[in-house]
């Protein structure tokens, strides 16, 4: 009975996140927010260039994503990125409501995509870390929703009068609907370019 017990136990265990999974997910967490405050920094030179950071950011920060998912498949992992990711960007006062809002979403519907998966395969992967993307677009979202107050608050704090001219000029719905699709489209390609230079990691991990 004892041994019957601990044979149903051992898969339900198997997927419980253990200390070196949490460690494994911080430095991964880590380099990804590493290339996503990079492609932030490269929105002070041009509208355009923030606007369209969460394109940027699915694009390059698939790496690290795809390869904690390689390596900790089990659920939690992608909820643990984002609140991390969340958490600095709180520390740094970066934080905004719809961040944390768009985080949220992303990170459950990435956790659902991996679970139907079975955390394993590449293609449901690849899907979770497209929509994990959503995320971020928090970042520039008030432009569209919030659009006349954040106008004035970024002149109030010193952008010069060309930048905020050009992205008054972006806060458009085609530029939104481009930024979004972007946005999910980069995350298959950044997941794709992540299996093409890291190949031999997925194909141990079974994900292929």
């Amino acid at each position: 009975m004892a041994t019957h017990a601990v044979a149903q136990a051992r898969p339900s265990d198997g997927r419980v996140l253990k200390g070196r999974d949490l460690i494994t997910i911080g430095i991964f967490t880590a380099i990804y927010f590493v290339i996503q405050f990079a492609t932030m920094l490269l929105g002070g030179l041009h509208p355009a260039l923030w606007v369209f950071m969460p394109v940027l950011d699915g694009l390059l920060a698939g790496i690290p994503f795809m390869l904690m998912c390689a390596k900790v498949q089990k659920p939690g992992a992608v909820v643990i990125m984002g609140l991390i990711v969340a958490l600095i960007y709180f520390v740094t006062g970066m934080f905004t409501p719809l961040i944390l809002g768009m985080m949220a979403g992303a990170c459950a519907l990435a956790e659902a995509v991996r679970a139907l998966a079975r955390w394993k395969g590449f293609a449901g992967n690849a899907l979770a870390y497209a929509v994990f993307g959503f995320g971020m677009c928090g970042s520039p979202l008030p432009i569209w929703v919030f659009h006349d107050s954040f106008m004035a608050q970024i002149s109030a704090q010193g952008m010069s009068a060309e930048y905020c001219a050009t992205l008054d000029a972006l806060a458009s719905a085609p530029v939104l609907v481009a930024m979004l699709a972007g946005t999910f489209v980069a995350g298959l390609a950044g997941a794709a370019i992540a299996r093409v230079l890291f190949k031999k990691h997925f194909e141990k991990a079974g994900l292929v």
